[in-house]
């Protein structure tokens, strides 16, 4: 009865250690079994690759090289236009006396770069008198615009309430600018406007004519 006993524990233990000796280890994890991938975006717009290998995070970044700006063009200096060269000349201007009885001749300097300043100045000639012998007939009177064309001066003025004068200061304002402005030989017709409109007169005593010419202003 022993030995049976004996015999199967012996037979029992057998079995264990068949049957421990039956079960195969696990296989080992490949090499780059369990590490974490991560694709990483620089700010340059490149990726990157980052493995977690034993622990620790492995980042490789791509360095965007600088892109060379292109040169700026050096401004240039831009020419300035040149001013005509003007031109100096001694006219003939005219005024009255004090009593207003006579034309009354002066000299006068100007100088103008084309014959629209060369009439305007001419005018301006005609204001203004430094000898208290010689008193302006157009003085008061503003010339708004002055055009030249076709050999005709054609001249905008403005007359205010104090630039009246008599009969005869109007007549010798009339001759005063034909006699300076006709003196240009260019110069063959003279129309002049009071506030861009043709009037019969220009102070209410002497007929205007449209426009002035050597003619009919008696020269």
């Amino acid at each position: 009865m022993n030995k049976k006993w004996t015999y199967a524990g012996i037979s029992a233990l057998l079995l264990l250690v068949i049957a421990g000796c039956g079960e195969k280890p696990a296989a080992a994890p490949a090499g780059n079994a369990g590490q974490d991938s991560t694709t990483v975006v620089n700010g340059a717009g490149s990726t990157a690759e980052s493995t977690n290998g034993g622990g620790e995070d492995v980042v490789a970044t791509a360095t965007a090289q600088p892109t060379a700006e292109p040169a700026t063009p050096s401004p240039t200096a831009t020419e300035q236009p040149t001013a005509p060269d003007k031109q100096s000349q001694n006219i003939s201007v005219y005024f009255t006396d004090p009593q207003q009885m006579e034309l009354v001749p002066a000299k006068a300097d100007i100088s103008y770069a084309n014959d629209v300043e060369k009439y305007s100045e001419a005018y301006k000639a005609l204001q203004s008198s430094t000898n208290p012998d010689q008193i302006p007939l157009w003085g008061k009177i503003e010339l708004k615009s002055l055009k030249f064309a076709d050999g005709q001066i054609t001249m905008d003025i403005h007359k205010p309430d104090e630039a009246q004068l008599g009969a005869g200061g109007e007549a010798f304002a009339i001759s005063a600018l034909a006699e300076t402005l006709f003196q240009f030989k260019e110069v063959k017709s003279i129309e002049v406007l009071v506030d861009g409109e043709q009037v019969e007169s220009l102070m209410g005593h002497v007929d205007l004519e449209h426009p002035m010419t050597r003619e009919n202003s008696g020269l």
